[in-house]
């Protein structure tokens, strides 16, 4: 039987009629997260939020770049902001990235109160799963895992940054900057990003240990976590591990090797800060946006190299964007099935579903369209290398974050798009994945064609 979708127009009639609004889940998580933003912004408007007058625009700009964990700034929160306004722009971060819905499953699991089937629903959508018993479970891990593996981050980082600094302030940015990594924000507070920690080992794990375990998704977290002495790993999870190490590696030794002889990046530094400097540069360009180089120096090459690694993004139930690893190695399946001229996808010795296929291949499309649309039109607004504006978009769309310092320099109308560039690029492949759930059955059958492609 056909499930029905109420869409928001529909929404709003009944609610005129019957005093209730009934919306699909996509539609109340975009409501929530706008919302989000909006209070955001009202507080990020407080002057107790600002060292140096903001404007409206900054501020809901900020706002709208922490809820969707992207980075992209158009103020210096380390000297625009007070106190006050960057614990806001934290709370932004941390919301964002968790999930808006966990917070809200979590107060009303913890008041006791049942979870109506409109939030059920809602709840299936935002973590990706299809059991609903597993909601209030599901929720718990999610809020375990990032408070206990952010706790751990920050306090590794306030030891080691308290031999330089007071304790306080050594605490007060280690908290930053490891929630800030755990859900995949990328924003700092060190005018130079993560440039200065070039050859600081221990800085570099926490943090890029933060964003891998934040991109790798809390599905993967909680079955490592619970896998018991003889028992294998989940399908899912030995794929996302492989994916993610074989990525990241192949990335790190490629980049290594284009901008080794740079003397803008790699090449002005000692050996074993190369390998810590490249490290963090690809780890944090495939979720994050921490920058331990000046993009402004790297190769074209290189440039392109990140903006793939933006586009894939982390894993599925995580703090990531972008088209998820998941989908990048389905595709890739898929590719090779044909190649081989196999009629099954197979992947890891298991087969691949149809439905699995058609949604990673809409996702592909729909995704290198938005991406393909905002570049061309940032490239109507703008006077600016184009390789440049290329990864000011992606950047955007995959909420990584990392940019040439081109953000605040760019027109009204193009902080405007990437602003919806990040609102899409969260929300936008939910509610892809969900309206293409929703199946719809129709007794028309039409006669089969033949399209020649390639």
């Amino acid at each position: 039987m056909a499930r029905l979708t109420i869409h928001p127009l529909q929404a709003v009639r009944r609610a005129r009629r019957t005093g209730q609004l009934q919306a699909s889940p996509p539609v109340v998580l975009t409501a929530s997260f706008l919302c989000l933003i909006l209070l955001g912004t009202a507080l990020l408007s407080l002057p107790a939020a600002q060292r140096q007058p903001l404007t409206f625009f900054e501020t809901l700009f900020t706002a709208a770049s922490a809820v969707t964990v992207t980075g992209l700034m158009v103020i210096d929160p380390a000297t625009q902001l007070s106190a006050f306004g960057q614990g806001v722009l934290l709370a932004l971060i941390q919301i964002g990235g968790i999930g808006f819905v966990t917070f809200a499953i979590i107060a009303s699991l913890t008041l006791g109160k049942h979870v109506s089937l409109k939030y059920q629903a809602l709840a299936l959508e935002a973590f990706n799963q299809t059991s609903v018993a597993r909601i209030g479970q599901t929720a718990l891990t999610v809020l375990k895992f990032s408070f206990m593996i952010e706790g751990v981050a920050i306090l590794i980082l306030t030891l080691w940054w308290w031999q330089h600094d007071t304790l306080g302030h050594a605490f007060l940015l280690a908290g930053f900057h490891a929630i800030s990594a755990f859900n995949n924000a990328g924003v700092t507070l060190f005018p130079d990003s993560l440039a200065r920690f070039s050859g600081d080992p221990v800085t570099t794990f926490v943090l890029t240990g933060c964003i891998i375990l934040g991109g790798l998704g809390f599905s993967v977290l909680a079955d490592i976590y619970h896998k018991r002495a003889g028992q294998p790993l989940a399908y899912y999870t030995r794929l996302m591990l492989l994916g993610t190490l074989v990525l990241n590696v192949l990335a790190v030794a490629v980049f290594w090797l284009i901008e080794t002889r740079n003397p803008g990046t790699l090449g002005r530094l000692p050996m074993p800060s190369q390998g810590l400097a490249a490290w963090t540069q690809v780890v944090g360009a495939r979720t994050a946006g921490f920058a331990s180089l000046d993009v402004e120096q790297l190769r074209d090459s290189s440039r392109f190299l990140l903006m793939c690694l933006m586009f894939i993004g982390g894993g599925s139930l995580s703090t990531a964007s972008g088209i998820k690893l998941g989908t990048f190695i389905v595709l890739l399946a898929v590719v090779r099935a044909y190649i081989l001229q196999r009629k099954e996808v197979v992947l890891m010795h298991r087969a691949i579903a149809p439905e699995t296929i058609q949604k990673a291949l809409a996702l592909l499309m729909v995704s290198g369209l938005l991406v393909c649309v905002g570049i061309f039109l940032m490239s109507l607004f703008e006077q600016q290398p184009f390789v440049l504006l290329m990864m000011e978009v992606m950047s955007a769309f995959s909420t990584t974050g990392l940019s040439p310092d081109l953000t605040r320099t760019l027109s009204l109308p193009s902080q405007v798009l990437l602003m919806v560039l990040m609102f899409i690029g969260r929300l936008g492949p939910l509610t892809l994945v969900y309206s293409l759930g929703t199946q719809r059955y129709s007794r028309v059958r039409y006669p089969g064609a033949s399209v020649q492609i390639g």
